[in-house]
């Protein structure tokens, strides 16, 4: 996505009114501009960040990338010699994603997630910021529940407090004061590691992210 240092093309779609509308329209969005945003995030380093995460991950680990966009994190990982599932919200993402792989994206929202303890790490690279913060909640939830004991999620958000729609899609930012208040209620879950940086595409390093490493407690 081109509000996104990640370029990650993800969607929720709710049952009632505008917030219908809005999603609705994001998804379109991004549908109909596939390929733009699949290559303007396939030549873009994210080595950094993802060394970070599969540093936390015994070898060969199970990843689901969650949210993958151009599948750029998700060939990254299976170069790396690491098992990965993928899925996106956008069917014409999947399509480009699964081309470039080389194995099967699923097209699923992130509430159709539904499996128990099946992997290592999850990676939601500005992907689930399209979520407003209800249903945020209940997506990290299962997130906890899909992954194994001690597992780990990684994902970002941008820095801010900003909750709406942006340039026609649907944000939920935080700052790391902000995110601790809001995971109070998931006790399961708690932050390993933040920090904030720049985004990593050209003349946007202006724009600040809020990356996060949670670990999964018993």
């Amino acid at each position: 996505m081109i509000d996104e240092k990640c370029n990650k093309y993800h969607y929720y779609v709710m049952d009632r009114g505008s917030g219908q509308q809005n999603m609705k329209k994001t998804l379109e969005y991004y549908n109909q501009n596939a390929n733009q945003f699949a290559q303007g995030t396939l030549s873009v380093d994210f080595s950094a960040t993802q060394e970070r995460f599969l540093a936390k991950l015994p070898n060969g680990a199970y990843i689901l990338d969650f949210g993958c966009g151009s599948g750029r994190d998700t060939k990254y990982f299976l170069e790396k010699g690491y098992q990965v599932e993928a899925t996106d919200g956008s069917e014409e993402i999947c399509k480009l994603a699964s081309e470039y792989t080389g194995i099967p994206v699923k097209n699923m929202l992130f509430e159709e997630l539904d499996e128990i303890e099946k992997y290592d790490g999850i990676w939601a690279c500005s992907s689930i910021l399209h979520l407003p913060k209800k249903e945020l909640k209940d997506v990290l939830q299962k997130m906890v529940i899909a992954l194994k004991k001690d597992g780990v999620i990684y994902t970002s958000f941008k820095y801010g407090e900003f909750e709406g729609e942006r340039n026609g899609r649907y944000f939920t930012d935080f700052t790391l004061e902000s995110f601790e208040a809001f995971m109070q209620d998931i006790p399961n879950l708690r932050i390993e590691e933040s920090w904030i940086t720049g985004d990593v595409r050209p003349m946007r390093g202006e724009e600040k992210w809020l990356n996060l490493i949670l670990r999964k407690q018993d």
